[in-house]
């Protein structure tokens, strides 16, 4: 019989020791872990579960996220317990509502802070101090309506809102960097304080920084929103390079933007 010497291992803080972030994704997305994954700093932990959706992106569909969310946010590494759970859907953060969101959430996960997309790209645009924005979706115009009337009902001029009338994530991750900069200067308006591409599933990350330098304003995309928010709440203020200028702002600056 063998037997194993007493030892005592040699332990540090782990590979995850800044931060973990969890994030709940539709079983669609093609954009959104490989987004995460090159924008992740080293000691920041991504940890992913995807909830089973249709790939069918309407209200209704959407709609049905909310029903198994809790679920999803427990399977999230709970022995981990990570600093910041998101629900990674822009539209589907719209149709269910943040509130419903952060509530599964908490019930999934008690010890987390809960996000969605939405809500990271509200705080964005607020600690840019941009107000009047042009968005840009691949989205149908029933998703459309409902997105231009929530950023207006949080005090978001949206001076035009355009989609590709595209309805399946597939179709979402096949649209090509390049169309994604082209379209954002297409819509873009003198008048706009910030460029708004909406939906995790795009692949509009790395054209970030070209459509700044060429439009001279702020671009905001929902995975660059989503991560920059999550990686400052959970006190982590990096500011990484290559996707854009909001990543020069930081905690105290998030923070600040949501107590005006």
């Amino acid at each position: 019989m063998f037997r194993s010497k007493p030892r005592t291992p040699e332990m540090d803080k782990g590979r995850h020791h800044r931060a973990r972030l969890g994030f709940i994704l539709m079983s669609t997305d093609l954009a959104f872990e490989d987004d995460v994954f090159r924008m992740a700093p080293p000691g920041v932990g991504v940890h992913i579960t995807r909830l089973l959706t249709e790939d069918h992106t309407t209200k209704e569909t959407l709609a049905r996220h909310i029903d198994t969310m809790a679920d999803a946010a427990a399977r999230l590494q709970p022995d981990a317990r990570p600093d910041v759970i998101s629900y990674s859907c822009t539209s589907g953060s719209i149709v269910n509502g943040e509130d419903r969101v952060f509530e599964a959430i908490r019930e999934g996960a008690p010890w987390t802070t809960p996000m969605t997309v939405v809500t990271g790209v509200q705080d964005a645009l607020r600690t840019l101090g941009a107000k009047k924005i042009v968005v840009g979706t691949p989205y149908l115009d029933e998703i459309n309506e409902a997105e231009a009337l929530f950023l207006q009902d949080r005090g978001f001029d949206v001076l035009d809102i355009q989609g590709l009338n595209l309805s399946t994530g597939i179709e979402f991750g096949r649209v090509t960097p390049a169309y994604w900069k082209a379209f954002a200067l297409e819509i873009d308006q003198p008048d706009a304080e910030a460029i708004f591409l909406s939906c995790t599933g795009i692949r509009s990350l790395e054209v970030i920084e070209e459509i700044e330098q060429a439009a001279g304003k702020p671009v905001i995309t929902s995975n660059q929103a989503q991560f920059w928010a999550c990686l400052r709440l959970a006190g982590v203020d990096d500011d990484l390079q290559g996707f854009g200028q909001l990543f020069t702002k930081t905690r105290a600056d998030l923070m600040a933007s949501r107590n005006r």
